[in-house]
Order: structure tokens, then C-alpha cells, then sequence
């Protein structure tokens, strides 16, 4: 791990970029239109990126060259200034906005050039609790009721009084009875694992733990998050076919196996915001009141350690 850090004033340019995009996704809920929706936030946050005085490059993205004409992995932007890698999802929960439920986000996170895993699109096997306990305490190779004891012990409770949150896919199934049987509640999401791992770094979102198989890139976008508050992360990447296998290669993996924690996949300190585009237990969403749009946002830097709820209004 690197102590490399960027300049605080980029910490505001991050969130002002992704309320762009919120309030550009925010048109298109609950019109049915995922790809409408998509496209509107990665238009409006490509934009925002262009405006700002960075040398950025997209390490992770909408997906390689020839798959996204924009914001694709490997695309500049920025007028130039501070070297950055750029790890983005300008609109996580693109079946929420569409059908118009909860907890969609706009997401992007930040770190000096060199410094973010860049994740392949593939699946990564997933396990975050938030800070506060002893390092190591949860372990991917575990079985979910060792995890959850564990936890509990730190938190001092029984298995009874932890939350986990598992995405719900026919996949978790075995996982989702495992965490029963142990004693604990699981609390299932339909989409959006990045604020699904966030949440158990904030108390008032009642989760411990987040168990799961998600997204690799969504892996890199939660650890920026938790860095920022103290969390613990592990992800191992997981590979269902040889072309997976190669898009791991070209973005530089070569140990397939790997069990990577929080530091490995953010290798320095790192900027990340948030801002809601429809109401989640994390944010707000977007609104308009008497002619006015309002935004809510988390913008963390983890080299402060701080964390900022940013609301911002201005004429529509």
C-alpha cells in the first residue's frame, strides 16, 4: 500500500460529478427504459469528468472499447492536472430506476494512477462487515455461520442480532439457508451491492454483513467506500468460462485464485461519492420541489477519514 494521496479539492469535484449524473438518470425513472436510463447518466458524468483539471483514466467502466463508446476501460478524461485512476458506475441500479425502486445510485470513486485494482468484468465472491473489529475477523473461506459467529462475538450479541445482506439470486440460495440455520436475519436486495456492502459500515442501516457473488468491478467501487470508514473487505474473483479468464489477463491478473482484501484492490488512499437517484436506506433520491432539484450525496476521503452528506438544490 501506497501513503500517496490526492489533493482535498477533489473530493467536492467528485460529488458535483455524480450529481450530474443522478439528476441525468433521475429523467428516466420509472419509464421502463434501462438502457435510456444508463445512457443519460454515463452522458452527463463523461461530461462532468471532461470539465474537471485531472489527467484521468477509467480503470473501471462501462466495459472495454469496443463493448462502451464511452467511459469505456482505458478512456481519458479530464482537462489534465493530478494522474488518477478512475473506478465509476454512473448508475448502479439501472433496473431500479426503470421500475422506479428503491436504492439507485450514481457511484465513483478515485486514487492516484496505479493504485485500483483493475477488476475484469466477471463475478467476484464477496464478504464486508464494517470498522471497529479486530483484523481478520471475517474470512472468505469461512462458512457463512462461522462468519456470523464471529461477528457476533466481536459485537458482543448473539447470532440472533446479526443482520446479513445477500443479493437475491437463485445462487444464494444455499447461503441464504446457511445464514438462517446459524440464526441470523438476512436482509435481501434485488440489485445495487455497492450500497449493500456500504451499509454495513453505518449503523442505522441495521446490516452487519454482506455475503455474496456480485460484480468484480462493484467490488473495487465498495472497498474505495469502505477505506474511507474502516471496513473489511475480501473478494476473489470467479470465472465462468476461458473468455472470462482472458479479460482477467488483459487487465494484468494472472493469479486466478487470489483472495484479495481491501488493500490490495485500493492500494492507496482514495476518494469516493455517492448520490442517490431514487430513495435507498443509504440516500435520498432525487426530487423536485417548487422549481427547484435537490440532491442528496456521500462524498468520503479516506485520507481525512471523513465523510461528508452533501444536500445541494438549484433552480431546474
Amino acid at each position: 500500500m501506497t501513503a500517496e494521496t490526492l489533493d482535498r479539492g477533489l473530493v467536492l469535484d467528485s460529488v458535483r460529478v455524480t450529481e450530474i449524473a443522478a439528476i441525468a438518470a433521475w429523467n428516466l425513472v420509472g419509464r421502463g427504459d434501462e438502457k435510456a436510463a444508463d445512457q443519460a447518466a454515463v452522458d452527463a458524468m463523461r461530461t462532468g469528468l471532461n470539465d474537471l483539471d485531472i489527467d484521468g483514466e477509467i480503470v473501471i467502466g462501462e466495459g472495454e472499447r469496443d463493448e462502451a463508446p464511452m467511459l469505456y476501460i482505458g478512456e481519458k478524461v479530464g482537462r489534465g492536472g493530478p494522474a488518477v485512476d478512475i473506478a465509476l458506475d454512473p448508475l448502479e441500479g439501472t433496473t431500479l430506476t426503470a421500475k422506479a425502486m428503491s436504492n439507485a445510485l450514481t457511484v465513483m470513486a478515485w486514487a492516484p494512477k496505479g493504485t485500483l485494482l483493475n477488476a475484469p468484468d466477471t463475478y467476484m465472491d464477496k464478504i464486508a462487515c464494517g470498522p471497529g473489529f479486530p483484523a481478520g475477523l471475517i474470512d472468505l473461506d469461512a462458512s457463512p455461520a462461522e462468519n456470523v459467529r464471529a461477528l457476533a462475538r466481536a459485537k458482543g450479541v448473539d447470532e440472533n442480532q446479526i443482520t446479513v445482506c445477500i443479493l437475491d439470486r437463485p445462487r444464494h440460495g444455499e447461503i441464504i439457508a446457511k445464514v438462517r440455520e446459524a440464526g441470523a436475519r438476512v436482509h435481501l436486495i434485488t440489485d445495487g451491492d455497492i450500497a449493500g456492502v456500504i451499509n454495513t459500515a453505518d449503523s442505522d442501516t441495521g446490516v452487519d454483513l454482506y455475503l455474496g457473488l456480485g460484480g468484480a468491478p462493484e467490488g473495487v467501487l465498495a472497498c474505495a467506500a469502505l477505506k474511507c470508514v474502516g471496513g473489511q473487505f475480501q473478494g476473489r474473483l470467479v470465472f465462468r468460462n476461458s473468455d472470462e479468464r482472458m479479460r482477467a489477463e488483459r487487465c494484468g491478473i494472472t493469479e486466478f485464485d487470489k483472495k484479495y482484501d481491501l488493500h490490495e484492490m485500493v492500494r492507496a488512499e482514495a476518494i469516493f461519492a455517492a448520490t442517490g437517484v431514487t430513495k435507498g436506506a443509504l440516500l435520498d433520491g432525487v426530487r423536485l420541489r417548487n422549481g427547484m432539484v435537490h440532491t442528496h450525496s456521500l462524498v468520503m476521503n479516506s485520507s481525512t477519514r471523513t465523510v461528508r452528506e452533501v444536500r445541494m438544490k438549484r433552480p431546474v
